[in-house]
């Protein structure tokens, strides 16, 4: 039987956020350990019950969802996956810098809903492929409003580990990556691990912003 994945889910519309765990409940290797009306709620409860995954809306009072992902993320209370629209990207690309674990839009079906908490929960971190190659590129197409990531990073890398990056960089999964390199999928665990290590990367979602960033 595979582990339950508790979840705390932050959401400030209470219709939403009942709706949102109606369906998470629905699941018998999910369990709901808590919910949150705003983010400095959401982040006080993240560090009392340590659950393994928040599932945070971008926009909440009090504290928004970047700053909240931030804290639970720096404070290693949990992984974050952060529910979003396509109007928001800006926020988006905040709360992925912020060490987001991945992003689910907010008229994702139930079915896709439990997937990608399942998905986060594995540490594979990027959700639907299609969605994030989508989202990175929208976000590669913007105006930096930041200095741009400097390609001397990439110096600690070996070969494969900045293939592996590349591959990140297309929104793929840990799956995609082993069959397109031929090689085991734990192995490619294990060069997702240490090229997030030497990057200084909170996520995997942040190492494929940086390969779009520096066009690898």
């Amino acid at each position: 039987m595979s582990r339950v994945v508790r979840v705390l889910v932050a959401e400030d519309q209470s219709a939403v956020r009942a709706g949102l765990v109606l369906i998470l409940r629905s699941a018998p290797d999910i369990e709901v350990v808590g919910e949150a009306g705003d983010g400095e709620q959401a982040v006080a409860l993240a560090r009392e019950l340590r659950p393994d995954l928040v599932l945070m809306d971008i926009q909440m009072p009090r504290l928004d969802g970047v700053s909240a992902t931030r804290k639970v993320v720096e404070e290693r209370h949990a992984d974050v996956l952060v529910l979003t629209t396509f109007d928001l990207d800006e926020y988006v690309f905040g709360a992925l810098r912020a060490g987001a674990a991945g992003f689910l839009l907010k008229n994702t079906d139930a079915k896709d809903l439990l997937a990608a908490v399942r998905t986060v929960a594995r540490g594979e971190g990027l959700i639907a492929p299609a969605v994030t190659r989508r989202l990175i590129a929208e976000f590669a197409a913007r105006p930096v409003r930041e200095p741009a990531a400097d390609p001397a990073v990439l110096e600690s890398l070996t070969r494969r580990e900045r293939e592996v990056l590349s591959c990140l960089g297309e929104g793929m999964s840990n799956a995609d990556i082993a069959a397109r390199l031929e090689m085991a999928e734990a192995t490619v665990k294990t060069h997702v691990s240490r090229l997030l290590a030497k990057l200084e990367l909170r996520s995997r979602v942040q190492a494929a912003v940086l390969a779009q960033e520096l066009g690898i």
